[in-house]
């Protein structure tokens, strides 16, 4: 019986490509080629292409996302996406597989675009009953003065691209002098930044996912940063102490698990999607911070570490991402 070929894409247009390839690393190596034919795409701004153990470049057909090889042709069953920032968490590598008819292990366009927007994130959260912080949604091309954000917003705030991830450009703000620096940092990778207030509280992340029909939460975990918010060197050079599962009252880890099961309802998600929270004990709520849709899968990533904590193993998890993608075709 013929394995489905599965194109694993890796790669990207932005600055996150580099950790695209750092997740590649754990995703190859746990991809299991006993079920699947597994061919590596790289998709760069300059070329989409299957590298190949002879070190040939074999280029992608982009009219129909087929791969010519000295053996034949490979037409694809499905693809993983593992492409943070555009084109593949954005949308427009969903798209554009929806019109080649390949099934895929993300969410789907729509879902991507707007998740992939901070501001329409909140927004369609705050419309759906979840909580989420105040904010500000500024463009390049409408500057706004940092004393207009200081009477609009309760500082502390936080200053970030609207578009993107891994706390690239972030910054946290405690004074109103601080923020013009801030915004130029944030502008400097999104023609779109996200002001937002502060909630202090206990940060926790948790990874959803659906398997045979059921949306099913991983074991969630509470990050605990050294810097003074949980920044790219917290997420990626150790810089925050990680504890997984979370040490919580189960009052508290019931209103996570279900916060994160109707934001995934809400927004049509598939595929694994982590969440990120701010758990106010002042009022006893959870308050949404922001989606990913294609969360890292890195040696240092959360999601692998809520998969072993639930007592599986990343090949096992990983096939049920595909068996699911699968399902669609």
């Amino acid at each position: 019986m013929l394995k489905p070929q599965i194109a694993f894409v890796t790669g990207g247009y932005s600055s996150e490509a580099v950790i695209s390839y750092k997740s590649a690393i754990t995703i190859e190596n746990n991809l299991d080629k006993d079920r699947f034919d597994v061919y590596r795409i790289d998709i760069t701004p300059e070329s989409w292409f299957h590298p190949s153990a002879d070190g040939h470049n074999y280029p992608i057909d982009r009219s129909d996302f087929t791969l010519d090889l000295p053996t034949g042709k490979v037409k694809f069953d499905a693809v993983f996406i593992g492409i943070h920032g555009t084109p593949g968490e954005d949308g427009r590598l969903q798209g554009y597989f929806d019109m080649v008819g390949l099934p895929y292990t993300s969410c789907d366009a729509a879902t991507s675009a707007i998740t992939f927007n901070k501001r329409y994130t909140v927004a369609v959260a705050a419309f759906s009953g979840i909580n989420v912080a105040r904010s500000l949604h500024l463009f390049r091309h409408s500057p706004v003065a940092p004393a207009t954000i200081s009477a609009s917003l309760k500082l502390p705030v936080f200053v970030k691209p609207n578009n993107g991830g891994s706390s690239i450009g972030m910054s946290k703000v405690n004074e109103a002098g601080e923020l013009q620096a801030a915004l130029d940092k944030a502008f400097k990778e999104d023609d779109q930044v996200l002001v937002e207030e502060f909630i202090k509280g206990r940060e926790f992340t948790i990874g959803v996912f659906k398997s045979e029909g059921k949306v099913v939460t991983l074991p969630f975990t509470e990050v605990i940063t050294h810097n003074e918010f949980f920044d790219y060197q917290a997420k990626y050079e150790g810089k925050s102490h990680e504890v997984t599962p979370a040490e919580c009252s189960d009052e508290m880890a019931k209103q996570i698990r279900d916060t994160a099961v109707k934001v995934y309802e809400v927004f049509n998600c598939r595929g694994i999607v982590r969440m990120d929270f701010i758990y106010d004990e002042m009022v006893n709520a959870p308050y949404l911070l922001e989606i990913n849709t294609v969360p890292g899968q890195s040696e240092a990533s959360i999601v692998p570490q809520q998969v072993r904590a639930n007592g599986w193993i990343l090949k096992d998890f990983y096939t049920k991402l595909v068996e699911e993608a699968l399902k669609n075709k």
